[in-house]
């Protein structure tokens, strides 16, 4: 249990950092929260609240692994170099692909109401 209690704790300040010192990870909580608040609005099934809400919280994981590796490049130097400029790159590219799944979730979503 004590590992367990650490791991929350650290997880916890991870989320708190990133709020604080993060706009897009901001930026990406504000769209769940609307991206949510819509979900438990309108008549969905089940499995799709699910679907809309579990990719929600995925966009947010990626944003937070993409800060991790954006700040352990940085860490190591600020000087340009195409490895670190490729590193953030793909971050980056991991948290557009998840929002797009998203993105395809709510479209299909949607569509079924129609």
């Amino acid at each position: 249990m004590t590992r367990l209690k650490s791991r929350i704790v650290w997880s916890w300040a991870g989320c708190c950092d990133a709020w604080e010192r993060e706009h897009s990870f901001r930026t990406w909580v504000w769209a769940n929260v609307i991206s949510a608040a819509l979900a438990l609005w309108l008549p969905l099934e089940p499995a799709e609240r699910a679907l809309i809400l579990a990719l929600g919280i995925l966009v947010l994981a990626a944003e937070l692994m993409n800060t991790a590796i954006e700040r352990t490049v940085d860490y190591i130097s600020e000087d340009p170099h195409d490895l670190a400029r490729r590193a953030k790159d793909a971050g980056s590219a991991g948290v557009a692909v998840t929002a797009v799944a998203a993105g395809v979730a709510w479209i299909v979503v949607l569509a079924g109401l129609y």
